[in-house]
């Protein structure tokens, strides 16, 4: 159970980097990025954001254009969140693989 600080600093960075993404969805047509999760270290500064993209045959390619943009993209969380945090956490991106357990999931009950 993480404390409410880390969950509320969690919670305002899913929602910055969700703003930020949507931005990079209008330049890459016909994806949607989503930030389904962020885990952020009990000292603040590490935090795991977890995204979906869809869709899913160009996960590998988007999430090799994110870590290339990594710099930029923190840079562009810490000008929105310079007001509220000392210190910008280090991000680090991971594929939400929860939908595709969910449907082989579904598929082995199915069958």
């Amino acid at each position: 159970m993480e404390p409410t600080r880390q969950h509320k600093i969690a919670r305002l960075i899913q929602k910055d980097l969700s703003d930020i993404f949507l931005n990079y969805t209008r330049r890459l047509h016909g994806v949607l990025i989503s930030v389904s999760e962020v885990r952020v270290s009990p000292d603040l500064s590490i935090a795991h954001v977890y995204l979906s993209i869809f869709p899913t045959n160009r996960q590998e390619e988007i999430m090799e254009l994110i870590e290339q943009e990594h710099g930029k993209i923190r840079g562009e969380m810490g000008t929105l969140e310079r007001h509220q945090l000392r210190i910008i956490p280090d991000l680090y991106f991971h594929l939400d693989e929860t939908m595709d357990r969910m449907e082989r999931i579904d598929q082995l009950l199915k069958s």
